[in-house]
Parts: C-alpha cells; structure tokens; sequence
C-alpha cells in the first residue's frame, strides 16, 4: 500500500504483466502464428501483423521509444493495439515518467497528481475474466490516458491556432494601429536569490525581447516600468517590483542572510492556519492598474522551501487587483543556468532515471504555489535566465490572455 501524499512510480515489469495479462484473456491468438494459413497460397492471409506477433515485452519497449500521438495513431490501426495502447498502467506509467520533463503546464492542462498518489490497483482488480466485469473495471479505473494527453506539451500544441497567410497583412495593419499596451506586475523570490539577475538579462536580449523604451509616467515612486516588444509586433509593459533595493540584495547574497520582503505585511493567519500577507499601499495601486501578473519562482533545487509565504502572497496580489478573476498568472519557474552548468557549478546530481534534471519541474512549482485553487488562469513555464530559454513561450500566452492575437507559426 502506498503512503498518502507520495507518487508511486510503476516498474516497468508491472506494466508488461498487466499488458501480458490482458493480451492472454481476451487476445489469446496474437502470440500465435497460424503455420496453415501462411503455407496455403491459395487460401487467406493471416490477420495478425508482425508487431501483433511480437512478444509483449517487445511491444511495450517499441511503445516507450513512441512520441504520445504515434502511440494514439498506432492505437488506430487494428482492434489489438485499440485495446493495448488504453492500458491505464501504461498510461500511468508515461504519465509518471514525463511530466517531470515538460516544460510548461497552465490550468487547463495540469494533471490530476493525486490519481498519482493512488495506491496501484491489484492484479485482480484490474483484471476479471468476463466481459462485463472488464467493463466495470475500465469504468473504475482512473483515465491516465486521458490526464496525460491534456497536459503533455506536444499534444497541446496541435490545438494552437495556425496563422493563415492573410493573417499575416492584418497583423501588419494592426502593428500601424496605435493600441493600450498591456501592463504585467513582475515580482517573487527569483527575481533576487538566482545568481543571475532576470531584469538585467532582460534589458539586454535585443535578440528576443527588443526594449522598446522605457516611459516617463510613474506609480508612487515604483516606476512605470520597461516597455519591450514581443515579434516585433506587440508592445508590452512590465513593472518590476522589488523587495528590497539593490545594495540590501547583494549584502545579503553574499552573507546569506534572509531579507525581509517590504513589498508585504504579516497580518496573521485565518482560522485554518494559513498565513495573511497585506500588499503595501504602493504594491496595491499596482495591481489596480495592471493587467496581469507575473511571479518569478526559484526553481533551483538547494532553495529553501517557504511554500506557505509564497503561497499566501500570490494570493495576496491577486485579491488586490480590481476583476482579478480574469487576470494572468504566469509563473516564470526560474534557474540560473543550463542543467548541465548548473549541476557543475552546484557540485549536484539531480538524477530521475538515466537524466539528470536540476530543477523543480513544472508540475511540482504547480502543486507548490497551489495554483490549482486560484481562480484566475495561470501558467507555469520552465525559463532559464542567462539564455532567458522558455521566457518567450510564457510571454506568448500572457499576451493571449490579454486579448493579444498571435498565432502559432
């Protein structure tokens, strides 16, 4: 039995028996080769395919080297696979095995994790020799499958809208038009414990973020923030909000020393326990005025965990805003370098399987900052600082949720 609260990943051998399992109820003839009918010219040709002869070991291991569509087109081509490739521990176990790997997951798209948590149905139960009783089963069980195609990025792709050639001229037209830039709110912890600075990076990345200038107007002495352009096509306006100023971040980076974040007060906590966190009164006019928000996460794995502050000060921007419903979250999930600079540097290895991963993936910052029980739409988007790798896809769907037009290429 699992423990509550803890992922149980599937060995693979599990897989290939409930695979095995199932092929010998209700697909006894597949591992059979019928000698008669391939000697007799005249007579028919076998329905089996060479695949369907292949032991089931070799069938699942031709199926782990198979991007997630192919499996679903496989899946297509004869009532066998129709019925191997549905496997719930399959599914389960792709599910376990990727998902750390995505580099981006939003509300939409973010996996139920507790049907992760879920102890592994037993032999038995997964498996009843009468029809019926397999019917039941498949109702009963959760839809791996179904949790992995909605939140696997290559999947989700296929549903981006393409851009028509004529969309191409209006797009130029609209560029002529002059139109409210879109105003986004940047602040967290990121912003000042990763030993490369994300602000800095971004002023100087003409390749991928132009600075299209930086206006005169102000918000009680925060600033108005830098106005970049994003495809050459649309402006935008980030305000970035820190909570300390640059001499107290650097002396306490290199004393290691915690600093108190002035961009909040602690109130207390509510009956539950939670901490309540109060915007200042600068922070407040802020929200008020911009049209989303942006929250830098560190994503790297020495970080000390202070999920509960985190937790409570998201919650605390986005409560001030006027109609924060509708607002955007994007959560930039930030490290400073390349995994494979960072694990040197760091003198870590953080290893799942046979890869190294040196961050916190998506999913898990997801399930941290409890994005799950907000109300307003929210990504979570993987991001590099000295590449700014990932930045731009997060960017993309900021400006969709503001109402911006841009179409996959």
């Amino acid at each position: 039995m699992a423990e509550p609260g803890k992922m149980q990943p599937l060995r693979e051998s599990v897989v290939i028996r409930s695979l095995r399992r199932f092929r010998d109820a209700y697909f006894p003839n597949s591992a059979r080769v019928n000698r008669d009918a391939v000697m007799d010219v005249g007579g028919e040709e076998p329905q089996l395919g060479f695949l369907d002869r292949l032991s089931v070991d070799l069938q699942f291991l031709i199926m782990t080297y198979l991007s997630p569509v192919d499996i679903c087109r496989l899946g297509a081509t004869s009532q066998y696979w129709r019925a191997m490739v549905r496997d719930p521990l399959l599914w389960r176990f792709f599910l376990f095995r990727d998902f750390p790997y995505w580099p981006s997951i939003d509300h939409l798209t973010m996996p139920q994790l507790d049907l992760l948590e879920a102890p592994t149905i037993s032999d038995n139960e997964f498996l009843d020799d009468t029809e019926e009783g397999r019917d039941e089963g498949m109702k009963a069980r959760p839809d791996y499958m179904a949790e992995y195609l909605k939140g696997c990025p290559s999947c989700r792709q296929k549903w981006l809208p393409s851009r028509a050639p004529y969309q191409v001229v209006t797009s130029l037209l609209q560029s002529l038009v002059p139109s409210a830039e879109p105003r986004y709110a940047m602040f967290g912890p990121g912003m000042e414990q990763l030993d490369v600075s994300l602000v800095t990076r971004l002023m100087h990345a003409p390749d991928l973020l132009p600075v299209s200038g930086t206006p005169h107007r102000q918000i009680n002495g925060i600033g108005s923030g830098i106005s970049y352009m994003f495809n050459n096509l649309h402006k935008f306006n980030i305000l970035t909000l820190y909570s300390s100023n640059r001499a107290e971040r650097e002396r306490a980076r290199e004393q290691k020393q915690y600093l108190s974040n002035k961009l909040f007060t602690l109130e207390g906590g509510d009956d539950s326990g939670h901490l309540i966190y109060k915007p200042a009164p600068q922070v407040q006019q802020v929200c008020q005025v911009v049209d989303g928000f942006i929250y830098v996460a560190n994503a790297e794995p020495e970080k000390t965990d202070d999920r509960e502050s985190e937790v409570a000060q998201i919650r605390a921007v986005l409560s001030s805003a006027w109609g924060s419903a509708s607002r955007p979250l994007l959560v930039l999930s930030c490290v400073s370098r390349e995994e494979g600079e960072a694990a040197v540097a760091t003198n870590l290895q953080c290893t799942s399987g046979n890869r190294i991963r040196c961050r916190t993936p998506c999913v898990h910052m997801a399930k941290r900052l409890s994005l799950s029980q907000l109300v307003n739409p929210w990504m979570v988007q993987d991001t590099v600082v000295e590449s700014l790798s990932g930045l731009l896809d997060g960017i993309s769907w900021l400006l969709r949720c503001s109402g911006v037009k841009i179409y996959a290429s």
